[in-house]
């Protein structure tokens, strides 16, 4: 299938990503192509959804505290809303879906941290209310992660996996930023 090159755009990209215990190695690489997603996005009139994350003050994604906001680069603009949410499901207990529904797309393109949570459950959970679902690949990134076993699967692998995972049923994968705008 092919993605499609205008939808709306979900972002989750946060701080708390690029230091600290659930650091995203590459988060840089990651955080540019979004940037070419959003740009792209704006200048074509796009709607665009900033998704962060909230958990309680002095906690990982506190949203008082610098670590809980949205990247500098990702900065939300005027009129561009902002969902804050509890849950990895960007959809579960929040407005996203209705206000998504008011725009009349069924499209969402999504590119955030990390690929195997907060991604992954969004995507699945926006299939089921019925949005075709594109993932910029190159726009997202995950961690190292505990293998069960005594090792570590390497970020790479883990977010590789999680796409190949999703390609299956759930999201048209993209693996450029490039092919979308």
């Amino acid at each position: 299938m092919r993605p499609p090159r205008f939808a709306k755009r979900a972002v989750d990209l946060q701080n708390e990503y690029l230091s600290g215990p659930i650091a995203v190695p590459g988060a840089g690489n990651a955080i540019a192509s979004a940037a070419r997603l959003l740009a792209s996005a704006r200048n074509n009139g796009t709607p665009i959804f900033h998704i962060a994350h909230k958990v309680g003050p002095g906690s990982l994604f506190d949203r008082a505290a610098e670590r809980g906001q949205i990247v500098t680069e990702l900065a939300p603009v005027p009129n561009e809303a902002v969902i804050e949410k509890g849950l990895l499901n960007a959809f579960a207990g929040t407005e996203l879906h209705a206000l998504l529904s008011a725009t009349g797309h069924k499209n969402i393109i999504l590119a955030g941290f990390m690929t195997h949570m907060c991604v992954s459950s969004t995507a699945r959970g926006a299939l089921d209310l019925g949005y075709r679902i594109t993932i910029a690949a190159s726009a997202c990134g995950t961690r190292d992660l505990p293998d069960g076993r005594g090792g570590v699967s390497p970020a790479p692998t883990v977010h590789d996996v999680a796409l190949v995972e999703l390609s299956d049923r759930f999201a048209i994968i993209a693996p450029t930023s490039e092919e979308l705008v």
